[in-house]
């Protein structure tokens, strides 16, 4: 698979939701990059507690939308609840839906896809507290542990990886959906 996949993050995401993606990925074949707002490197939250460090391969202000096949959101609380205040990391995230390219997000990941104001009308899941947030924001929230709409991938937790990652290289392999909402 000759694609190139975004992971956005910053300090505080989950660790196992970037790493293990990240790693399903590249065995498929495809090229991985992690984009931050925060510089150089980023540290993973695990257990309760901080985590290693991982090194950005780019700042969000110096790639687009349109370097890449497919954006992935890692979750966390820290994590999202920063992106969102990110006007750099939003319009990024808007660019993929305008592009009709596959978007995947798991548990708190989606937090950045509400203020970008791209849920409204999708089928969704997400970590469970995020429910009314979703609703509020125009989707369609429920409870299965992957959630395909037209090239948009959720999960609910880290329990639930092993589906998430299986849908997002299906996703990633089959590239932009024409009918996507915009």
């Amino acid at each position: 698979m000759k694609k190139k996949v975004a992971i956005l993050a910053t300090n505080g995401f989950e660790e196992i939701e970037l790493t293990s993606p990240k790693k399903a990925l590249e065995d498929a074949g495809a090229t991985v990059h992690i984009i931050s707002p925060t510089g150089d490197s980023i540290k993973a939250w695990n257990g309760g507690n901080w985590s290693q460090t991982y090194e950005v391969d780019y700042a969000v202000s110096d790639v687009s939308a349109s370097d890449y096949n497919s954006l992935m959101l890692p979750g966390g609380v820290l994590n999202p609840d920063q992106l969102r205040q990110d006007e750099k990391s939003i319009d990024f995230i808007k660019d993929f839906f305008k592009q009709q390219k596959p978007v995947s997000a798991i548990c708190h990941g989606i937090q950045p896809l509400i203020d970008a104001d791209v849920v409204n009308g999708r089928k969704l899941t997400s970590y469970p507290s995020l429910k009314k947030d979703v609703e509020n924001a125009g989707g369609h929230w429920v409870d299965e542990e992957v959630v395909v709409d037209e090239g948009f991938t959720t999960s609910r937790t880290p329990d639930d990886l092993a589906a998430f990652n299986a849908k997002l290289v299906e996703e990633v392999k089959e590239g932009k959906h024409e009918e996507q909402h915009a």
